[in-house]
């Protein structure tokens, strides 16, 4: 297992792994069609994709947080 600490950044890798891969497929199909090798192109944008968005999100999280924080209030209890 994968110590707690580590949790924001694994979740950072999924979060981004599936969000590229989500958004490449999207993008790929729209540009490319369902053509001959369409697998290779989304693979291939896909990778590119996530290098991009892996660190972009380490980097914005922390900013979204405090922004939600800031716009939202605890509920009472």
């Amino acid at each position: 297992m994968i110590p707690a600490r580590f949790a924001p950044v694994l979740f950072g890798l999924i979060l981004s792994g599936l969000m590229s891969l989500l958004v490449s497929g999207i993008a790929t199909l729209r540009a490319a069609g369902f053509v001959d090798g369409f697998a290779l192109l989304w693979v291939g944008a896909w990778l590119s994709s996530w290098a991009v968005a892996f660190p972009t999100v380490l980097v914005v999280a922390p900013i979204a947080r405090r922004l939600v924080a800031r716009l939202t209030t605890a509920p009472d209890t």
